[in-house]
């Protein structure tokens, strides 16, 4: 005679720290981990970047992916300097696909996503989440080593070596990077199924503030891979661009 059926009891949530940067892909990221049904606390960082507009996206993102908490950390980069984006450096401007996606350029900040990563692991320790997700892509990264898995899967190992969760056992990071291998096309296809308000998102690396808002510049890097991705996907784009290569536009 079989025994009779005891409900086991439920899983327990998933739980992650979203870096959310307010740009694309770090939404996207996000989107996911909601979508795998985890509760999800969400953490920007003011690091003296250039566009402080995408702090504003940062928040508005957080809120439609209902995350249960934001939080906006200020470490000011701009004291070490070394790009585009912290310094008193032109961000590159009208570069072919060909110049993208050769060697590191002047936005690459010197251990960004080794100080922003560190910053969601303290936050994740203290709220006892095991996941710290990143909208890191090793294929539209623009040359960034920071964004590739060979170093998201070292700083895995650095978890749960330097807290005191890890190494009493208590939790088993985990570094999720879940568009990774994506293509910007494939990133903005998964996000348009899930949902993301690509409308709220701030991509720029030099915005241009105008009568109705923060615009898109529509000629850095960023500017140039968020287009052609909406392109490839054959998605409608909701980016509002200042200019392109031949000049301002609404």
């Amino acid at each position: 005679m079989s025994a009779p059926h005891q409900n086991s009891a439920p899983s327990p949530r998933p739980h992650a720290v979203a870096l959310v940067s307010g740009g694309l892909d770090s939404a996207v990221a996000a989107a996911c981990l909601v979508a795998e049904g985890a509760v999800l606390d969400t953490l920007a960082v003011n690091y003296g970047q250039r566009c402080q507009a995408e702090l504003d996206a940062a928040s508005a993102v957080a809120r439609h992916l209902g995350a249960r908490s934001h939080r906006v950390v200020a470490v000011d980069l701009r004291a070490i300097g070394g790009s585009s984006l912290t310094a008193d450096v032109d961000v590159p401007k009208d570069r072919s696909e060909h110049e993208i996606g050769t060697g590191v350029p002047s936005t690459y900040v010197p251990a960004r996503n080794t100080i922003l990563l560190s910053l969601a692991l303290g936050l994740a320790e203290v709220l006892g989440a095991d996941q710290l997700v990143i909208g890191a892509n090793a294929l539209d990264y623009s040359g960034y080593p920071d964004c590739r898995g060979p170093f998201l899967d070292a700083f895995a190992r650095l978890a749960n070596e330097a807290t005191a969760a890890g190494s009493e056992g208590r939790s088993r990071f985990r570094v999720r990077a879940p568009l990774l291998t994506m293509s910007k096309a494939e990133i903005v296809r998964r996000g348009t199924e899930l949902d993301v308000p690509f409308g709220l998102t701030m991509s720029c690396y030099d915005p241009f503030e105008e009568a109705q808002g923060w615009a898109h510049c529509g000629r850095c890097d960023s500017c140039a891979l968020r287009r052609a991705g909406f392109a490839t996907a054959s998605i409608p784009d909701p980016t509002r661009y200042a200019a392109t290569s031949g000049g301002p536009h609404s």
